[in-house]
């Protein structure tokens, strides 16, 4: 083998660089430390209930919301208290955030309101229902 052989141009070179980005952006997508999640992570409901708790009745904000150990749980009215699967029925999008006293997904821009119910589609359907109950100051959703 000469060394004519061994000589890499740069062609080949960039396309090695290349892939080798995106190799390291698959990896880094495919990371199951995501450290950019701001949800809390659920834990056993106390001995003698079922469910998990998933945060405190302080995380979310009257007229509000917030993503808890994966599930949406807003506070439409002071005390009250709903939960709701986070993926949205338009296409399987898991909504990301409540904001302007909305429930939002990213992928389509419907929007839902604080009871579960579409605001703005194209969602056409609300977001299916969990059930939770207050334990202290402890969400517990089953």
């Amino acid at each position: 083998m000469s060394a004519d052989d061994l000589m890499i141009n740069r062609r080949t070179a960039v396309a090695g660089a290349g892939v080798a980005a995106v190799a390291v952006a698959i990896a880094a997508c495919s990371s199951s430390d995501d450290s950019s999640d701001t949800s809390t992570k659920s834990e056993p409901a106390p001995a003698g209930q079922s469910g998990n708790i998933v945060g405190k009745t302080s995380e979310v904000p009257v007229g509000g919301g917030a993503i808890l150990g994966g599930v949406v749980v807003t506070q439409p009215s002071a005390g009250t208290f709903l939960a709701f699967s986070p993926v949205c029925p338009h296409k399987g999008c898991n909504v990301d955030g409540v904001a302007g006293g909305t429930i939002n997904c990213p992928c389509h821009g419907s929007k839902f309101n604080l009871n579960g119910g579409v605001v703005t589609g194209p969602a056409t359907t609300g977001l299916a229902p969990r059930s939770v109950t207050v334990d202290g100051d402890s969400l517990v959703v089953t």
